[in-house]
């Protein structure tokens, strides 16, 4: 009995087994049917994609390059060039480090000992030499050289050099980093209407099938080419006449430029100090600053030009006004003298072309006490002072006006001559450009535009009237051609105010001994075609003044620019 019911226990323990044993078996089975539907819809219906996937890593986009920049006549001013740069991948090395460097050393011109110890680095990425040009790469290319891969690129190259490198500014590939017209037209230059993609094996090769473009496949993308205002060779001239000046009196800084008032357009911007912006990573921050745009100072008598146009649009003086210069003045505290009060102490009743011609800073202040403190600031405020140009180039400071309710009568008096407050040297050519401009005042810009865009981006606001304009400009033609000034010129009238201001402290506390020296003015003066300003910072050395040291830089400049552009002489 006993003997039975183990045998029974057996039998119960043995079918429990095998029915455990058909389960996991049926278990098994299904997932391995399971298994074997998958794989045949990932084989056959793709239902992971991976034939989309496999498609996309061995896609490619085409080469896209940023687009040219030309100066007003199609001279190329900026380009890209493509650059390879060269690797040795570690983990597919066939070769030993030394045969490699025997190979390679003569085609990159580099040391055989010096690339082998490159080539025994423990790392899976090695890199090799940097921006080899297209030659050198099919040099190489040609040797199929399995863990050499070789990585294509642009670089931004500028062909003349240094020529009109704040306006151009520079642009970086590897830190996606601009300035200069590189910054503000850059969605244009690296706007592309149509982009196109193909395949690629892992070693770099196109895979051509009926869809490839061959043309496409080969040939970089471009982005749109940007054509600037500037004159290559008024910019040059501009350039080398400033350079010589700066050497001559060993100057810290100083700019010229160049506008037509009739349209805005920029034709010269020379900035110095220069850089090369094919080189611009080793300028230093001092050299690519456009401090024109930036940095504030004190106009000096240039600023008396807008003082007596506010003044005549404000029906306050016309033509024949005169005014009384006792040679020196008090206001509040304050004593403000003639600059040459000593051999001039008192010149009585003046004209307005007097006026100009001998700076007559007392004349100026009572000009603009003629004005109310607020009629005054708004006319200031019309002619663009603080505010923003608007120019098409990036960093541009509003200057320094103070509301007039915060002008003492110290400020009010000296804003007639130039110290009141504070402007940019582009807002100095805006300002005057009106005036240039029978009343006008456009936007300066350095970019040609469209039609379409310049009705977005070129704006032109009515400062004073066009009868009220040609006064000033008669007034100003008449003081240069009427006395002694260097930039008298034999066969044009030219309308043109210089300056002379102590340089301020970079902390804004008083004053250093150095000076602002400029001029602004406008030639064929009975219908002006270009517009030139002038600044020199702390000249040395002799005599400094407007007069003497940016006035020089004017009458050679304005000679040159006379004969570049053919400008019809005015005087018979």
């Amino acid at each position: 009995m006993g003997r039975i019911g183990k045998d029974s226990k057996n039998k119960i323990k043995s079918k429990m087994f095998s029915d455990r044993l058909m389960t996991i078996q049926v278990i098994f089975l299904g997932i391995l049917i399971v298994f074997i539907i998958y794989l045949f819809c990932v084989q056959v219906f793709d239902i992971r994609h991976f034939r989309v996937k496999a498609k996309n890593q061995r896609r490619a986009s085409a080469f896209v390059m940023r687009g040219d920049i030309y100066d007003r006549n199609g001279i190329k001013l900026a380009t890209d060039t493509v650059y390879y740069d060269i690797f040795a991948r570690k983990a597919d090395f066939v070769h030993e480090p030394e045969e490699l460097a025997k190979i390679l050393a003569p085609i990159l011109k580099i040391s055989q000992y010096d690339l082998t110890e490159k080539l025994r680095q423990n790392v899976a990425l090695i890199s090799i030499k940097k921006n080899v040009d297209r030659h050198t790469r099919d040099k190489i290319a040609a040797l199929n050289l399995r863990e050499i891969p070789m990585d294509k690129k642009s670089i931004r190259t500028y062909p003349q050099g240094t020529l009109a490198a704040h306006v151009l500014g520079y642009y970086n590939f590897d830190a996606d980093v601009a300035s200069g017209v590189e910054l503000t037209a850059g969605d244009k230059l690296e706007s592309v209407t149509k982009s196109s993609s193909y395949e690629m094996t892992p070693k770099g090769k196109v895979i051509y099938n009926i869809s490839t473009d061959p043309v496409a496949a080969t040939k970089p993308v471009k982005g749109k080419d940007v054509t600037l205002t500037i004159d290559a060779a008024v910019q040059h001239v501009c350039e080398k006449e400033l350079m010589k000046s700066i050497e001559k009196f060993h100057a810290h800084r100083g700019a010229v430029i160049v506008m037509n008032p009739r349209n805005g357009e920029i034709l010269a911007y020379a900035v110095y100090p220069y850089f090369d912006p094919n080189n611009f990573k080793t300028a230093t921050s001092f050299q690519i600053k456009n401090w024109t745009l930036t940095d504030v100072f004190p106009p000096g008598s240039t600023f008396k030009t807008i003082t007596v146009a506010s003044a005549i649009e404000l029906g306050k003086i016309n033509r024949y006004s005169k005014i009384h210069d006792t040679g020196k003045i008090k206001v509040g505290w304050w004593t403000i003298k003639n600059y040459d009060y000593n051999r001039h102490p008192n010149p009585g009743m003046i004209d307005l072309v007097y006026l100009f011609e001998h700076s007559s800073n007392v004349a100026s202040v009572v000009v603009a006490q003629m004005m109310g403190k607020q009629e005054y600031y708004n006319m200031l405020k019309k002619f663009g002072f603080g505010d923003k140009t608007e120019i098409d180039l990036p960093g541009e400071s509003v200057g320094l006006l103070k509301s007039p309710n915060k002008w003492d009568a110290s400020d009010h008096a000296s804003m007639g001559y130039g110290y009141g407050s504070s402007v940019t040297a582009i807002q100095m050519v805006s300002a005057v450009s009106a005036i240039a401009n029978d009343g006008v005042r456009v936007t300066p810009h350095v970019i040609k535009y469209s039609p379409e865009e310049e009705a977005i981006k070129i704006k032109r606001t009515e400062v004073m009237t066009p009868e009220h304009a040609r006064v000033v400009t008669d007034l100003l033609t008449e003081s240069i051609n009427r006395g002694r000034s260097p930039i008298k010129n034999p066969n044009y009238n030219i309308a043109a105010k210089t300056g002379t201001s102590i340089k301020p402290k970079e902390n804004g506390s008083g004053y250093t001994n150095k000076l602002y020296t400029s001029i602004v003015g406008y030639m064929p003066s009975t219908d002006p075609q270009v517009l030139i300003y002038v600044i020199v910072d702390s000249a040395q050395g002799g005599e400094i003044w407007g007069n003497t040291v940016a006035a020089p830089i004017f009458k050679e400049i304005s000679t040159q620019i006379a004969r570049i552009l053919n400008l019809q002489p005015d005087k018979i």
